[in-house]
């Protein structure tokens, strides 16, 4: 077992070198750093992790499996943590998440969102929402996300739910293309959301591997697991 103040170490040098390189990244990018928010992704690590990361200021946190959210969430409730979820949402477990979830980040389609609704309305709390786009060419057997053309509606759908509130867009860059091409798709696509939806201004977009790049085509949160927490544990 890790020492605590050990691990707690380990984190903060962690996350002192994500931080140095979100601030290189943004002032390249000619942006403030103070711009760009940290989601730490804890899936498979300990509630004592994120203890620690919220003891060294972080405040975003985020989970991709309903049942580990949901417990973690409840263990750390004293934290006044964000915690998002941006895994593959199935419509039956909407509205259990939208229960604990202060941001879901992938909503791909129209029917998830009456189960999110519900949920929200039931907590008696507003949830804020992400598009989650696929920046996949079409056919291609991508990962989870909404065709571009998809979005008009998905966006409208969510606008008129009563609990929710539409913020932007989330996308992952897809695997054996440039990040950098990738993000600037992503940059067009929200240019044209914001067209029609004025407060849709977050872009979640860029993970340990490519948040350079994400930052540098205008990413306001970065997504950041390995980089901060290290390998995955090898018992999940």
């Amino acid at each position: 077992m890790t020492d605590p103040g050990q691990r707690r170490e380990e984190l903060q040098a962690n996350l002192d070198a994500v931080r140095h390189r979100i601030d290189g990244a943004a002032r390249a990018a000619g942006r403030d750093p103070a711009d760009v928010a940290i989601v730490v992704v804890t899936k498979f690590f300990p509630a004592s992790d994120v203890r620690h990361l919220a003891e060294l200021g972080i405040t975003d946190v985020g989970e991709n499996r309903h049942q580990e959210a949901q417990a973690k969430a409840a263990e750390c409730a004293d934290l006044g943590l964000r915690w998002h979820f941006i895994g593959g949402l199935q419509s039956n477990k909407a509205a259990a998440v939208a229960s604990y979830a202060d941001v879901v980040e992938s909503v791909d389609r129209v029917k998830l969102v009456p189960g999110l609704q519900r949920g929200a309305d039931a907590a008696g709390h507003r949830l804020d929402v992400l598009l989650q786009v696929s920046l996949d060419p079409p056919g291609a057997d991508h990962r989870s996300g909404a065709d571009p053309d998809r979005l008009p509606e998905l966006a409208e759908a969510v606008a008129h739910a009563p609990a929710l509130d539409l913020r932007g867009l989330m996308a992952v860059a897809p695997l054996g293309e440039e990040p950098a091409r990738a993000f600037e798709r992503l940059a067009g696509i929200h240019h044209e959301l914001l067209r029609t939806h004025a407060g849709a201004t977050v872009l979640s977009a860029g993970m340990s591997g490519d948040l350079e790049q994400a930052i540098a085509h205008g990413a306001t949160h970065v997504r950041v697991g390995s980089a901060v927490l290290g390998p995955r544990p090898s018992v999940q």
